[in-house]
């Protein structure tokens, strides 16, 4: 068994499973948007953090890492099968809100022009509210920047997520414009100055100080889709 994940959130800094090899590359007409809720990880129910999925935009190119898994018998057993092929239980949890595993074909920066490794595994969400409880959708750049300022969870300030992915897309040398704005968004909220310096980004306020922050942040009411059940 061999299968290769393309990373573009937290999968790029850290997979978490064991791989055999990684590789930094891209895929075409898709770009990152924090369109979905996470309500188990870097939020909860009552107050969903806002991370990155995938939408399609012709032309586009969303830069990540792609991770092989070559399987021997041990992987074989910690794998199941899902619809079309093979799935780490791991990653089946951990990617819970991405209702849909796509195919697609993922590019080296040395030529953009033939597939590198064809058939990489993606997980994506379906952009509707009805079908897919854990989609947020698209909101103006300071609301968001104000829930994911003030969202945290289990794993983690939703603040810290974001930061991490624009140091891990720094460190690949592929940063995201998106990614940029929105995290300076989200440092004006938290009063941090110095855009791009990672250790100051990643040290805010605590969830704790957090939670006596948020009347005075005056965060406007979320969707009631967004209240989900857990």
């Amino acid at each position: 068994m061999v299968f290769w994940v393309f990373g573009y959130g937290s999968l790029v800094w850290n997979p978490g499973f064991e791989y055999d090899e990684k590789v930094i590359g891209f895929i075409k007409d898709y770009r990152r948007v924090f369109d979905l809720a996470c309500i188990d990880h870097r939020g909860t129910p009552d107050r969903p953090a806002r991370t990155c999925t995938l939408e399609n935009f012709e032309g586009a190119v969303c830069w990540g890492a792609a991770y092989c898994v070559r399987g021997g018998p041990e992987k074989e057993r910690l794998a199941m099968e899902t619809h079309f092929f093979f799935f780490p239980q791991y990653l089946e949890r951990r990617e819970c809100e991405y209702d849909k595993k796509s195919l697609v074909d993922f590019y080296k920066e040395a030529d953009p022009s033939e597939p590198a490794i064809p058939g990489v595994i993606v997980f994506t969400s379906t952009p509707d509210k009805i079908s897919n409880k854990y989609y947020l959708g698209p909101a103006p750049l300071d609301e968001m920047a104000r829930q994911i300022a003030t969202a945290y969870g289990p794993c983690g300030n939703n603040r810290d997520y974001l930061f991490l992915l624009e140091k891990a897309m720094y460190d690949i040398g592929h940063e995201d414009d998106m990614v940029i704005g929105l995290a300076n968004e989200v440092r004006k909220v938290l009063g941090i100055v110095g855009k791009g310096i990672f250790k100051e980004m990643l040290a805010g306020p605590s969830h704790i100080a957090l939670k006596a922050q948020m009347a005075s942040l005056q965060l406007r009411p979320l969707p009631e889709a967004v209240a989900l059940d857990s």
